[in-house]
């Protein structure tokens, strides 16, 4: 897991002198554009989406289609509910930080119920029974609350459409699990790597619809998503009620943008 990490990462640097111009003062219609898609690193990003779309092909969505057509509807939603129930931890200690009680509150309660009555998390009784709707936070999120920028959009290989401030969430968040710290060994390494592992999968079986008709409708999926990126984002932060079923980490990194679904109620 660590060398894809380390080759994206030289990728990236590598490829770090490829930006776009930026149109001129006389010329407001296109530099409000330039402006306004917030991607200045464009020839790369699309390079890095190029490269994706190859190892996607390849690797990504054949396993997705695999992992789709042998395990049912609702195995695969018992997995993706485990996997959400790993992340409360995460998502509440962001809610803390951002002083948002009642909804750590319900994440809190969220945990509790489904590590209990649901089986380690495989049914979500929480929400099933109790009426208590989950929803997804992250440091990304926590730092746009506290005020920072979202800095320049960026497309990583495997993870897909994030920018800097996301980025970064996103590793304050792997060490913000407690799963990262809990136990050692062979056997905890496996554990750890196979949720990331099933974490990825599920992530793209979820959206194999939605990047199909992109890919078959779209004259520039590229754009397609990355708007779609930002919007998402942007709904997510302002806890708007609308939230997009978990990204490839849980986090403000995605590899695609999948139709919304109904969240909790806003608080903010």
């Amino acid at each position: 897991m660590r060398l894809p990490s380390a080759l994206a990462a030289l990728l990236l640097l590598v490829a770090l002198g490829a930006c776009a111009a930026r149109p001129p003062a006389n010329d407001p219609e296109a530099l409000a554009e330039f402006v306004e898609t917030n991607d200045p690193l464009e020839p790369t990003n699309r390079a890095v989406y190029a490269v994706n779309g190859v190892l996607d092909a390849a690797v990504l969505r054949p396993v997705a289609l695999a992992y789709r057509w042998v395990l049912p509807q609702p195995v695969r939603t018992g997995v993706r509910n485990v996997l959400g129930n790993l992340r409360a931890p995460t998502i509440l200690a962001n809610d803390l930080m951002q002083g948002e009680m009642q909804r750590a509150g319900i994440t809190g309660a969220r945990f509790l119920i489904n590590s209990t009555l649901g089986l380690a998390g495989i049914f979500d009784v929480a929400e099933d029974h109790f009426g208590l709707r989950g929803h997804s936070e992250d440091f990304g999120q926590t730092l746009a609350v506290w005020g920072v920028a979202e800095g320049h959009y960026l497309y990583v290989p495997v993870l897909g459409p994030t920018n800097s401030r996301d980025l970064i969430g996103f590793a304050v968040d792997s060490v913000l699990s407690p799963w990262f710290w809990f136990g050692q060994g062979t056997a905890v390494e496996a554990l750890r790597y196979s949720r990331v592992g099933l974490t990825v999968v599920d992530a793209r079986e979820g959206v194999l619809d939605a990047l199909d008709q992109i890919e078959r409708s779209s004259l520039d999926p590229y754009a397609v998503l990355r708007s779609a990126y930002r919007q998402r984002r942007a709904a997510e932060i302002a806890n708007s009620g609308v939230q997009a079923p978990q990204s490839a980490m849980g986090t403000g990194i995605g590899i695609g943008v999948p139709p919304a679904r109904r969240d909790g109620p806003p608080s903010r």
